[in-house]
């Protein structure tokens, strides 16, 4: 089968799994809806329908869904961009330090009561948005502005384990905010809104596409950086640019879902192996497998032991951790 063909079937086969997650999920939970009467729902304009029936699927489930997806394809995209950039498969999206940064954002809003909203975010939407892109401006600056891929690592590494002593710090002295604190770092969609979506969807949408536009680049930065020099590129500046738009990325999911673990790290790296490192295919694919993936992980998360629901950040761990063991033993080689 000819390469370009089979990424066509691939693509093909990605949306309409993603579709079908789509009706299933919403189909899905405590109160359960014929699949039947969901695809009416969708499709025809019949309001027979309990208004009941019409609360779950499109106040309640279907803005979980969508953002469930929205934030898979950001970690995805942003997961795949920093392994290219950081020429390294175990480079997640939070290597700079975002998700520490966005919980000690949280615990310090917690513990000291905020409860301003902008833009239809909630006060610690926003303290998890701002601790996330301090921290990797922060871990950029010391790193010697970015002057190379392994500073910037170490720097962001380093960071990571001082805010995350901070946040335990701040979790001792206020034990009452402890639950709270330790749920959100794993990560949930249970306060899954419109408006949410509105905010953080056009953010993450718009970025990756931004990054897809330059695949040609983020090809080149993988070879190296004498490399990419000598076939014109502004490795410094590309680096801070592509650097820059998945933080922003990240920080944006992160503030609508809490810390989710694996969806960067797993998606890119089995479609490397799959498809190869071109990003012109790497990005887009990695989108739609990152949002089916984290549909189904929530999907499960929220029905498995039904009514309780787990967060969505252990599901994805259970499911991500041991499979990247699997990929390591069997295909330890995926960036030229």
């Amino acid at each position: 089968m000819e390469p370009v063909r089979h990424l066509k079937i691939v693509f093909a086969l990605l949306i309409l799994f993603l579709a079908a997650a789509v009706f299933l999920s919403a189909a899905m939970g405590s109160a359960s809806i014929p699949f039947s009467d969901v695809m009416r729902m969708f499709t025809s304009p019949d309001k027979s329908f309990p208004s009941a029936f019409r609360i779950i699927i499109f106040q309640i489930r279907l803005p979980r869904i969508i953002l469930s997806v929205i934030v898979g394809m950001g970690l995805a995209v942003s997961g795949a961009v920093f392994q290219g950039i950081f020429q390294n498969p175990m480079a997640n999206p939070y290597v700079l330090g975002v998700s520490s940064g966005a919980a000690f954002g949280v615990a310090v809003g917690m513990a000291m009561g905020f409860e301003v909203s902008f833009l239809g975010l909630g006060a610690i939407s926003i303290a998890a948005f701002t601790g996330g892109i301090l921290t990797a401006l922060f871990v950029y600056f010391i790193s010697g502005n970015g002057r190379s891929v392994f500073s910037l690592l170490l720097s962001g590494i380093a960071m990571g384990f001082f805010l995350s002593a901070l946040m335990s710090l701040i979790m001792y002295l206020n034990r009452n905010q402890i639950e709270n604190i330790v749920y959100w770092s794993m990560g949930s969609f249970n306060t899954a809104s419109w408006d949410k979506i509105a905010v953080a969807g056009p953010v993450i949408i718009l970025g990756s596409l931004f990054l897809m536009a330059f695949y040609r680049d983020l090809n080149i930065l993988v070879l190296g950086d004498d490399t990419a020099r000598s076939l014109g590129v502004s490795v410094r500046s590309r680096r801070l640019l592509f650097l820059l738009v998945s933080t922003v990325i990240t920080a944006s999911a992160v503030s609508v879902s809490g810390v989710i673990g694996f969806v960067g790290l797993i998606i890119p790296h089995i479609l490397r192996i799959l498809t190869g490192p071109d990003h012109k295919t790497l990005i887009p694919l990695s989108m739609l497998s990152g949002g089916l993936f984290l549909l189904l992980a929530d999907t499960l998360s929220r029905t498995i032991l039904s009514p309780t629901e787990l967060p969505v950040g252990i599901v994805t761990s259970l499911f991500g951790a041991p499979f990247f063991i699997y990929l390591l033993r069997n295909h330890r080689k995926v960036l030229p």
